[in-house]
């Protein structure tokens, strides 16, 4: 005789489980477009015309999306084992002899294990080494080891470093031509895999430098970054729901920051501003759009949307993202109690 209850019964059967590759699956939702490995093919196009351009990574070509560049371009593709501080090493000899290194690992080994060698050897000689960084922000569920929470941070405070947030698989593709394009080095935080599209039904262009409205609204503005654009325009779209009114203004260069177009934007009177980041309070986005309203003297109400000061935890991303209040559903529930 079974001893379930009912209520157990209704729990069981009220959500899947979810298994542990939600630890490590794409952020597209169930049935949204999406584009595999846009950095690896736009690279291996770009590179096409551009024989300078090499591809190195640390054990990690797979999981970057390098890999279609190394079958595509053998001869020019260094797998450097795993050793980041070699691999970095490396990367800025090979741009002193005329190179224009692409160089991929994860996200926490570039900035946490291997930062002083990207200071010394790339950033403070101005090499034009093109750093691409998978699994940045809460990406992945394996935990502080994995998670880069603090990756723009750290990226930000490093003198002469370029540092970009792409929101999708349609804006990486851009972006790759940007950056090989601008010379000096830079820091790109890449989603790999089947990556989503958004920004294409929005006619939008990627512009070293410069943020963009993505849609208008009087009510709200939302200033977002990386994945969160499209976490903030789901946001926008079931607010109108409430007749709230949201624009949301995509920012995917943090460094240097598209001073200009925020205050702006920041200026229209009657509007909340909200900054939301895949990446903790401390020296985001958030911040860096804080001190520019407050040097400027525009004082809207503020608010910010970001991952705590804090250790994360493992498990799986859906599960994750709701509890550090970065979901849609989460962004959603933030802006309606802050609008009362």
């Amino acid at each position: 005789m079974s001893t379930t209850t009912p209520a157990a019964k209704a729990a069981s059967t009220a959500a899947p489980k979810l298994k542990t590759s939600a630890m490590i699956a794409s952020i597209a939702g169930e049935g949204q477009r999406t584009r595999p490995a846009p950095f690896g093919h736009a690279l291996s196009a770009l590179a096409e015309s551009k024989p300078e351009i090499v591809g190195m990574t640390a054990d990690l070509a797979k999981y970057t999306d390098l890999h279609v560049f190394a079958q595509a371009f053998p001869e020019r593709f260094y797998q450097m084992g795993m050793a980041e501080q070699l691999l970095f090493g490396a990367a800025a000899g090979l741009a002193k002899e005329g190179a224009q290194p692409f160089v991929t690992t994860y996200a926490v080994f570039a900035t946490r294990r291997a930062y002083d060698f990207i200071h010394q050897a790339i950033a403070e000689d101005g090499l034009d080494v093109k750093i691409a960084c998978a699994l940045p922000g809460l990406t992945t569920g394996y935990g502080p080891s994995h998670q880069a929470a603090e990756d723009l941070a750290l990226m930000r405070a490093m003198p002469g470093m370029t540092v970009i947030d792409p929101c999708d698989a349609f804006e990486i593709e851009q972006a790759v031509p940007a950056i090989a394009a601008h010379r000096g080095p830079v820091y790109m935080r890449l989603l790999r895999g089947q990556v989503p599209l958004v920004l294409d039904e929005y006619g939008y262009r990627f512009e070293l430098g410069r943020a963009k409205m993505i849609r208008d609204g009087g009510d709200v503005l939302i200033l977002s970054t990386g994945m969160m654009t499209m976490r903030a325009l789901e946001a926008a779209a079931g607010l109108a729901g409430d007749r709230v009114e949201v624009g949301v203004l995509h920012v995917p260069t943090i460094k240097p920051l598209d001073l200009e177009t925020i205050l702006r934007e920041a200026r229209r009177p009657g509007r909340m501003v909200v900054v939301v980041e895949n990446h903790t309070t401390i020296g985001g986005l958030g911040e860096a759009v804080a001190t520019a309203l407050l040097e400027a003297r525009v004082t809207p109400a503020f608010h910010r949307i970001a991952l705590p000061d804090a250790f994360l935890d493992a498990g799986a991303l859906p599960t994750l993202h709701d509890r550090y209040g970065i979901s849609t559903a989460a962004i959603i529930r933030s802006i309606k109690s802050w609008l009362g």
